[in-house]
């Protein structure tokens, strides 16, 4: 067989590739949900990191966002205001009603796999909080089921903001999804928000990680001193959710959750 070709602003992936990826994408959902367990009240964002690299090793993995451009962290961990990038410190304590953010990214055999969840510290979030939660989860959902061979990839976007405008939230413009297989990021750029042009046309073997990042409040955020940690610009509270999926001559397939969209039965 022949490598992933690379088709303009897009990669296509064969089948002993996805193989590899596929493998990378379920090491990684599995580690994303031992991890997701250990965020509970009182523990510092720096010990989570730790126990991260311990997780990922444990799975013969390694963290495929540490030193990438050069991030210190293993993984990503954004408390409440906080969209994406989030550093692990030794002075981030965990409070009870958090929402954290978790974004996994490991490498395994040369492939990569990256998903993202929100959880509420402590127990199930009330309020705005669930309310966020929810939609971005949904939105998530809505953007996966129109990522079909054929259709433009700017549709999965047009679905998500859909979904999350309704709601009465903001979707973040600065930061969108991607490719991704055997490196992080990868053509083409999945926005998760409606744009005039064209983008890619989706055909199967492409591999697309999908991950509205939404606010409560405005859509702008800004970056902090560290050079990596966004926020929202307003202190609103953000969420995110990421999968990986596979386009495939039907329905795509979610392998960051092979059994069900529904992330509480991953």
């Amino acid at each position: 067989m022949t490598a992933a070709a690379k088709r303009g602003k897009r990669i296509v992936y064969v089948a002993a590739e996805i193989a590899g990826i596929r493998e990378a994408a379920r090491v990684t959902a599995v580690a994303r949900q031992e991890i997701a367990r250990l965020v509970q009240p009182g523990v510092t964002t720096l010990w989570l990191d730790q126990r991260a690299d311990e997780i990922i090793r444990r799975y013969g993995g390694e963290s495929a966002f540490h030193g990438y451009r050069g991030y210190p962290g293993q993984i990503c961990i954004s408390v409440n205001d906080e969209v994406v990038h989030g550093i692990g410190r030794a002075d981030r304590v965990i409070k009870f009603g958090d929402l954290v953010s978790l974004d996994v990214g490991i490498r395994v055999n040369g492939f990569v796999g990256d998903t993202a969840l929100t959880v509420c510290a402590g127990g199930e979030p009330t309020g705005l909080a669930r309310r966020l939660i929810d939609t971005v989860r949904q939105s998530l959902d809505d953007g996966m089921a129109v990522a079909r061979a054929g259709r433009d990839v700017c549709e999965i976007g047009r679905a998500v903001e859909r979904r999350v405008h309704a709601a009465g939230f903001s979707v973040v413009r600065d930061f969108v999804g991607h490719g991704v297989g055997r490196a992080v990021h990868e053509p083409p750029e999945v926005p998760n928000f409606a744009l005039p042009p064209r983008g890619p046309v989706l055909e199967p073997g492409m591999v697309l990680a999908v991950e509205p990042m939404i606010n409560a409040g405005s859509h702008r955020v800004k970056v902090d001193a560290d050079g990596w940690t966004v926020r929202s610009a307003d202190g609103s509270l953000s969420a995110h959710w990421e999968h990986m999926i596979l386009i495939t001559d039907g329905e795509p397939e979610i392998l960051t959750c092979p059994r069900t969209p529904s992330e509480s039965k991953a």
